[in-house]
């Protein structure tokens, strides 16, 4: 059974990231939901256990959903072009 964590506002400035879930005790499978309401792109980088970190732009005015497995961290980077905002998500299966 997964649970779903509460919603949370990110406002980033450019150039600035910032983690916004982890679970570093070996990690869980979850999935999360970036919207960028934001003028400027967004990028979620993903960590996950013994695997290469992965990062994923979401484009202004729009929402990327991805679930994954063993997962460290979720986290968000403001490109360097300027902030961002919008919400994040999580439905986590192990907490």
């Amino acid at each position: 059974m997964a649970i779903l964590l509460p919603i949370q506002y990110y406002n980033l400035p450019a150039g600035v990231g910032k983690s916004y879930y982890e679970n570093l005790a070996g990690g869980s499978n979850a999935t999360v939901t970036v919207n960028n309401n934001g003028p400027f792109p967004v990028s979620l980088v993903i960590t996950r256990v013994n695997e290469p970190v992965v990062t994923y732009v979401v484009p202004v005015n729009s929402s990327l959903t991805i679930g994954a497995g063993h997962v460290l961290v979720f986290a968000l980077l403001a490109n360097n072009g300027g902030p961002a905002s919008g919400t994040i998500q999580f439905a986590v299966a192990d907490f």
